[in-house]
């Protein structure tokens, strides 16, 4: 947001959890620092409404205007005085309506509770409701920027997006100079430390009451994956399981996938939880919790190593549609569909289809080292297990992938029609090959 401002003159004000007056006098304070007329801020302004009225009446105001067509006004972590007032949504709707809508400005409201920016700003019963030009959710980093943060590659850039998923402020965090298993016991399994807590305080600020919520992720996070599963595993009925799901599922936190061809009324769902770190603590961090404050880091580290490589399967497979999407592989396909497919007790890992071309691309994802004997045998089951996907049987193009950790003979395999890539390829892709 700040960056945003860099070519531009705007105000930048971040929102506080103290009083609604309090709140008023930092804005005010940020104001008259804009204005450059410190006597702004000496005001007592009895209300929201009262402090910008005054700002767009004010001579400096028009000054600026007159170098630049629209004025930003970011209010970051608005969600910070709807906590402390529920109807600042209302309070903010006079503002735009009475006094902004047809001033310079453009006002940008940020936070980082997803909860209460869907629902209180953004929902359909909010008094701002159709008010936006547009919105935005900010993503996590592409995995080709992961190099800008940690000089590595292969590997140890892989694994630190199965723990981070490309979060800026989490991969500030790792020191370069350690190897990947010290960063992990110090950023995730020492007492107290960022990243062994950060999960559970995102959950207390997201939900009143988030332990239904830990336990149904919890489940998820040891592959319970079917409503079913999840109901057995969490000991929480099915009507609870289902209403915790939908809100988890609005949030983007938990992940509802179907069959990449199946109809939107079938009732194959599983479930996911959507963000790789969240994955990785709950299925390591969360459980051991007890081990970590009684500082038994290393034997917790030796539990995780041990377990490490049947959690990065699905996460390689998260990471392999990652970039599938960012075009980095199959560049020159225009692919309408991704995702998983299954039908009974048959899986293949990513089904692309690309209706324009008729096209479908198979996809198997291997987080292990494979011979070329190997990767033959799966990609010849994966040309078996396509025959079972029903999409325009009689006229696709079909193409077989597979995407590893590393495989043998890759330039033979090529030569008998097959896709096949590892973690060199990619790293000589993205150029991040040391």
């Amino acid at each position: 947001m700040i960056r945003f401002l860099e070519d531009k003159k705007g105000i930048y004000i971040l929102a506080t959890t103290e009083s609604e007056r309090v709140n008023i006098g930092i804005f005010a304070k940020e104001i008259a620092d804009f204005l450059d007329d410190p006597n702004f801020a000496l005001v007592s302004y009895p209300s929201f409404e009262a402090l910008w009225t005054s700002f767009l009446s004010h001579h400096q105001f028009q000054k600026f205007y007159e170098t630049q067509k629209k004025i930003p006004i970011i209010i970051d972590e608005f969600p910070y005085l709807i906590e402390r007032n529920r109807s600042i949504p209302s309070q903010f709707q006079r503002i735009w309506d009475l006094h902004m809508r047809d001033s310079p400005v453009m006002l940008i409201l940020s936070g980082s509770s997803i909860s209460i920016m869907e629902q209180e700003v953004l929902g359909y019963k909010s008094p701002l409701y159709g008010r936006r030009t547009g919105q935005w959710q900010v993503e996590p980093l592409s995995f080709e920027h992961l190099k800008e943060f940690l000089p590595w590659s292969g590997v140890d850039l892989a694994q630190v997006w199965f723990i981070t998923g490309g979060i800026p402020a989490y991969l500030e965090l790792f020191d370069s100079t350690m190897d990947f298993w010290s960063n992990v016991s110090r950023l995730f399994l020492t007492k107290g430390a960022y990243l062994t807590m950060e999960a559970e305080l995102l959950l207390q600020y997201e939900f009143r009451e988030p332990a239904n919520y830990l336990t149904i992720l919890k489940a998820i996070a040891e592959r319970h994956t079917s409503l079913g599963e999840i109901i057995q595993a969490s000991g929480l009925d099915r009507s609870m399981v289902s209403k915790y799901l939908s809100v988890l599922i609005k949030l983007h936190i938990v992940r509802e996938e179907l069959p990449v061809t199946a109809t939107p009324g079938s009732r194959k769902r599983r479930y996911r939880i959507s963000d790789p770190y969240l994955s990785f603590w709950f299925r390591f961090v969360y459980p051991e919790m007890t081990a970590i404050e009684a500082r038994q880091t290393s034997q917790v580290l030796k539990r995780i190593k041990n377990n490490f490589p049947r959690f990065s399967g699905p996460l390689f497979e998260l990471l392999t549609e990652h970039l599938i999407r960012e075009r980095v592989l199959f560049p020159d396909t225009p692919i309408n569909q991704l995702g998983r497919w299954w039908h009974n007790e048959t899986e293949i890992d990513l089904v692309g289809i690309s209706e324009s071309e008729d096209l479908m691309i198979c996809v198997e994802c291997k987080w292990t080292d494979l011979s070329q004997n190997e990767a033959r045998v799966i990609l010849k089951n994966l040309e078996e297990k396509s025959q079972i996907v029903r999409w325009k049987n009689e006229n696709r193009k079909t193409i077989y992938a597979l995407v590893g950790k590393k495989i043998a003979g890759k330039r033979d395999i090529r030569k008998s029609g097959y896709e096949v890539y590892d973690l060199s390829d990619i790293d000589r892709i993205l150029g991040t090959a040391e």
